[in-house]
């Protein structure tokens, strides 16, 4: 199996597992407060699937490919920023166009986003390295 494929799918696992433990477990209660509102009462499955199938693309790309021959943490730490300027784009697009959306929810999403994409890359790097 190539280092690409291997990094990506350690990179998909992973945010997938981290993702749902979070959404389903951990911070549930706070988006039912924050946005309970606006939140469907079904989740829309290929929605949810390409986002899963693409970011971590974006992932490899930007973060696990081009640290591959640094140091561990560079990967960790670059897939951190990627997480930090994706998630902080949809949360304040949301703080800035949604009424009633919630700056709390927002500071704890980018954060949540940036943990999980560098737990993320870092589990692609890993994969992908040990090829």
């Amino acid at each position: 199996m190539n280092r690409y494929l291997l990094g990506y799918l350690a990179a998909t696992v992973v945010m997938l597992a981290l993702d749902m433990v979070w959404l389903r477990f951990i911070a549930a209660d706070w988006y039912q407060q924050g946005i309970g509102h606006l939140m469907s009462g079904e989740v829309k499955l290929f929605a949810g699937a390409a986002f899963y199938l693409l970011f971590p693309v974006g992932l490899l790309v930007f973060a696990v490919m081009p640290q591959l021959d640094a140091a561990w943490w560079r990967a960790a730490s670059m897939g951190a920023l990627f997480g930090f300027f994706a998630y902080s784009t949809y949360d304040l697009t949301n703080l800035a166009t949604l009424k009633g959306w919630p700056l709390g929810l927002s500071l704890l999403d980018t954060a949540w986003g940036t943990l999980a994409s560098g737990a993320a890359a870092l589990a692609g790097r890993a994969a992908a390295g040990a090829v």
